[in-house]
């Protein structure tokens, strides 16, 4: 293993089992750059799971992040990149679910350059009126948002899951993000592509901008299989957006999935708060994009 990346310690083997909304989704979506999960008690019975807490040193700072994977065997890789509430109790119960699926996942702090964190426990307690939020989450995501800052992350992920001896580095390593999570999916998968196979992204955010550096320009660059899945709140405000992404990945002869799934944005995230009275997540569709994700990596890791 390289001695930029030092893992800290074995934490445990466990079996695994005015802010308006509209005003956030409208910064994830400016910042172009959110996560499927089940409660912890909901995650279902499986092969005994490894959970760590690592440092991956990068050339901006040490990032602190989980590193989960089945206790026995070679598996092939996945990087779970974070909504806006970062790396967290969610984020981890999903981790932990997906290293019982059979894969090494790495889940980082994605605002490590600010400070280790987390920043959040839980999302579901946040006040999108509150104007402390805003100035909070600005920061946190542009510190992601920054040129370059993304790809650099991606480069040193690769190589502190291909230096696992867990990871079977024979496969594909699959990548996937939420939110502001999915414009890194594409970032991730252009910058690395001999290493990642597959993407998704789930109500991602800032996908397509009018900006030189739109994450659907990217397509030419990424070799992966892609799965966008929309949320139909998001569909509403930039009908577009779809058309714009389903002729990139034609036009670059990227197999892709470009759908409208679900209606709120966030709808994976089972501790997002509520919108006006009503809850965000929904388990019903997040079960139905997990079970997408998992035909996704079955057929494109390898």
């Amino acid at each position: 293993m390289s001695a930029k990346h030092d893992q800290e310690q074995d934490i445990s083997t466990i079996d695994a089992g005015d802010l308006r909304r509209r005003d956030f989704v409208a910064l994830s979506v400016a910042t172009g750059v959110a996560a499927t999960s089940l409660p912890a008690a909901a995650i279902p019975a499986g092969p005994p799971v490894v959970e760590k807490d690592v440092t991956i040193n990068t050339p901006d700072g040490s990032c602190n992040a989980a590193y989960f994977h089945p206790a026995e065997g070679k598996h092939p890789a996945v990087i779970i990149w974070p909504d806006a509430f970062g790396l967290r109790p969610s984020m981890r119960d999903m981790g932990r679910r997906l290293a019982a699926d059979g894969y090494a996942v790495l889940v980082p702090n994605p605002f490590y350059r600010i400070g280790k964190g987390p920043f959040y426990e839980t999302a579901a307690q946040v006040d999108f009126k509150d104007k402390a939020t805003f100035a909070k989450i600005g920061p946190l995501m542009g510190s992601i948002g920054a040129p370059g800052a993304a790809e650099k992350d991606a480069v040193e992920f690769v190589k502190f899951l291909d230096a696992q001896p867990e990871v079977d580095k024979a496969r594909k390593i699959g990548t996937q993000g939420y939110c502001m999570g999915g414009a890194l999916v594409f970032r991730t998968a252009a910058t690395v592509p001999e290493r990642v196979g597959a993407g998704a992204s789930f109500h991602g955010g800032g996908l397509v901008t009018d900006k030189p550096d739109s994450p659907y320009l990217l397509a030419p660059k990424i070799k992966a299989k892609m799965l966008v899945a929309i949320a139909g709140s998001d569909d509403a405000k930039q009908p577009d957006a779809k058309d714009k992404l389903r002729k990139a990945f034609d036009d670059a002869h990227v197999p892709a999935r470009v759908e409208v799934f679900a209606e709120k944005h966030g709808w994976c995230v089972p501790d997002m708060p509520q919108d006006d009275g009503q809850p965000i997540y929904n388990q019903a569709d997040a079960e139905r994009a997990w079970t997408e994700l998992l035909a996704l990596y079955k057929t494109a890791l390898g």
